[in-house]
């Protein structure tokens, strides 16, 4: 059966500019003096930012002082699990040779622990560090229950291995006068974490919350007790804990432990002269051959002392600029050949 015409004509799209492609096209014509332009653009920012970054990088002042034999007998002892309620503290004496202006950053790093397994990092239960449901233990695995059945808070392997030493810095004003160096522990973690990835639970006794709960096998104390001094910076809401809770990519890494607080002799920063650290061992690394520092820095508007990003920049912009030339010499000869070619 013949199909009306009326019908087929229906069909047919509507007689505009989108549906009868019939829209203006424009091609995009790259001549050699714009590719070249282009290039040699790229290639000169990218070298100006490298030289940039790489300065930065090395004004900034940093000391890494490295305890793990300096703390030898306490490493022993944290060898032992069976000591765990032993408490060891060594004392490392240092000179800073120059004075650290403006804010000083405290870190601790660590050298062989690879945070980055995929069974480490999944080993962490996500509503409960909301505080949406804090017995929601089922993705922690082997950290989700105690021997008598009891729920882990926090759970997961990577909140049971958190680091835990304690580091004092000390600064003798004089050859017979040495004060505590007062250090800030909040204001330490990214704003995402503290406000919308860690919550504690609704109440405001937190023990009661936390009732019927228990503490990881490795830590000396319960969530609800890790500042004493300030009871905002407790529960899933601790800034140690939430710095420790974001996984490092590579094996040796440093992660902020404190700031100081510019107050009286530090208004400037930290002065010169002799200090040393007070540290509670309770970390244990010699098991997988690890080491520990810990690293005083100061910043600048890119950071630390990473030489990384700047001589990113620096490669990328020579490899351009190497790029842009080679292309000019190609397009120099091929315009040649081909004029010599119409004289001919």
């Amino acid at each position: 059966m013949e199909e009306r015409p009326q019908h087929r004509l229906s069909r047919l799209p509507d007689n505009s500019a989108l549906k009868q492609q019939e829209l203006p096209a424009h091609r995009l014509y790259f001549t050699a003096r714009r590719v070249l332009f282009v290039f040699f653009t790229t290639g000169i920012f990218c070298l100006c930012m490298g030289i940039i970054l790489i300065l930065s990088a090395r004004s900034t002042q940093e000391i890494e002082i490295n305890y793990t034999r300096i703390c030898a007998n306490c490493a022993k002892l944290r060898e032992n699990a069976s000591n765990f309620d032993k408490e060891c503290t060594c004392s490392i004496p240092f000179y800073l040779s120059g004075k650290m202006m403006g804010n000083v950053y405290m870190y601790y790093k660590l050298y062989g622990f690879y945070q980055n397994l995929y069974r480490y990092v999944r080993s962490r239960s996500n509503r409960q560090l909301m505080g949406k449901d804090i017995k929601a233990v089922d993705d922690c695995a082997p950290f989700k229950m105690s021997n008598n059945k009891t729920p882990i808070i926090p759970c997961g392997a990577i909140a049971n291995s958190m680091f835990n030493d304690t580091i004092i810095l000390l600064h003798n004003i004089n050859s017979s006068v040495q004060i505590k160096v007062p250090m800030l522990k909040s204001g330490l973690t990214w704003w995402t974490d503290k406000y919308v990835k860690f919550q504690n639970p609704s109440s405001k006794n937190l023990a009661d919350e936390f009732r019927g709960t228990t503490k990881p096998p490795n830590w000396p104390k319960p969530i609800y007790d890790l500042d004493k001094k300030d009871p905002r910076n407790n529960g899933f809401l601790n800034d140690d804990f939430i710095v420790w809770m974001r996984a490092a990519a590579f094996p040796t890494f440093k992660k902020l432990y404190g700031q100081l607080n510019r107050t009286h002799h530090f208004i400037e920063g930290l002065p010169d002269g002799n200090c040393s650290l007070n540290i509670t061992y309770n970390f244990p690394v010699t098991r997988f051959h690890g080491e520990k520092s810990v690293v005083l820095s100061t910043l600048t508007w890119c950071g630390g002392n990473s030489l990384f990003l700047g001589l990113a920049y620096t490669v990328t912009g020579a490899i351009t600029w190497l790029a842009s030339f080679a292309m000019m010499a190609i397009h120099i000869m091929l315009k040649n050949k081909k004029m010599s070619f119409f004289h001919q």
